[in-house]
């Protein structure tokens, strides 16, 4: 079979399908699995897929974005072993970003009254657990985009180049090796971008899911966060350690 039928019947099974393992690709090609790695290999090259641990998956639409409710029962145990691993490194005295993603929402649960901190987010759904908290907080004001309880637009970015911060934890929907940090929406990105700019140290918290996919907005390169994630297969994170910095949970 020659490899541009192989890719087609490739793509053609991860439409159908949205993710498959390589010995249903072996079987469905009547190929070795060396042959088919190096098709998957180029295929997330050429940006078509992206390689999961033993398979592939297809990739999400660039505009995306599941709601919040979605979101957070996506993946929920993974979020909650990174959100831990974050909140561990929040010291004493310290100035921090939280934005509007589920992972960081997750965080709030593991933070430590006692610690006098400083929490400054634009992300509606931590308000509430924050204050049940006792921790101080500071609400970005602007448009409350509904899907997501983000708060964005041009005056959240005003009241938010107001702060600087020690440190800054962002969610994001894509992690790619070429094309960095990536999220739907220009306002959402755009917010994050600044955090970044104002931050001494900057986290990025994601599950396995994030990494090879692709959304529509730029928010940074690779080497501007380190990554907080719960993929440890080799496989998958070998292309992004040499772009950035990764601490991988173990769950």
């Amino acid at each position: 079979m020659l490899t541009p039928e192989r890719h087609r019947l490739i793509l053609d099974l991860l439409k159908e399908r949205h993710s498959v393992k390589i010995h249903e690709l072996v079987d469905l090609t009547n190929t070795s699995e060396s042959t088919i790695r190096r098709d998957l290999t180029q295929l997330e090259e050429d940006k078509y897929l992206k390689r999961i641990h033993g398979g592939a998956a297809l990739l999400q639409g660039k505009l995306k974005e599941p709601n919040v409710s979605e979101k957070s029962a996506k993946n929920l145990q993974q979020k909650k072993m990174i959100a831990s691993e974050a909140a561990a490194l929040i010291e004493e005295g310290d100035c921090i970003f939280l934005d509007a993603g589920t992972t960081t929402l997750q965080m709030v649960e593991y933070l430590s009254p006692e610690k006098e901190i400083v929490v400054v987010t634009n992300g509606l759904t931590v308000i509430e657990p924050l204050l049940s908290k006792g921790i101080k907080t500071y609400l970005i004001g602007g448009f409350l985009k509904p899907s997501t309880g983000a708060m964005i637009g041009r005056g959240a970015l005003t009241a938010l180049e107001q702060y600087r911060f020690d440190k800054c934890f962002l969610g994001v929907n894509g992690i790619h090796v070429e094309l960095g940090y990536t999220t739907p929406d220009p306002e959402e990105a755009a917010m994050k971008m600044t955090a970044l700019k104002l931050s001494r140290e900057k986290y990025v918290l994601a599950d396995y899911s994030k990494f090879g996919e692709i959304a529509f907005s730029r928010i940074a390169q690779l080497s501007e966060a380190k990554i907080i994630t719960d993929e440890g297969e080799d496989e998958v994170l070998y292309p992004y350690t040499k772009n950035t910095a990764i601490k991988v949970v173990n769950t």
